[in-house]
């Protein structure tokens, strides 16, 4: 279970709802309902996670509260 916190909006310009980690740099991923954009940043957030792994780069540790938005 990932504890990295995932923003979830509707775009009109896409015409669907996109989902990013924003802990995680370019973790994005999109659907075409909520639960489909949800699902797809899992897999988004396990693949960003094996392939920072495989190259050795630093994964961040969840902050596990709510980030602050401007």
């Amino acid at each position: 279970m990932f504890k990295y916190e995932v923003i979830i909006f509707w775009s009109d310009e896409d015409a669907a709802y996109i989902a990013e980690v924003p802990e995680l740099p370019g973790c994005m991923a999109h659907g075409n309902t909520y639960e489909l954009a949800l699902e797809n940043i899992r897999e988004a957030m396990e693949l960003w996670l094996e392939t920072a792994r495989e190259f050795g780069d630093p994964i961040p540790e969840p902050k596990g509260e709510r980030l602050m938005l401007a």
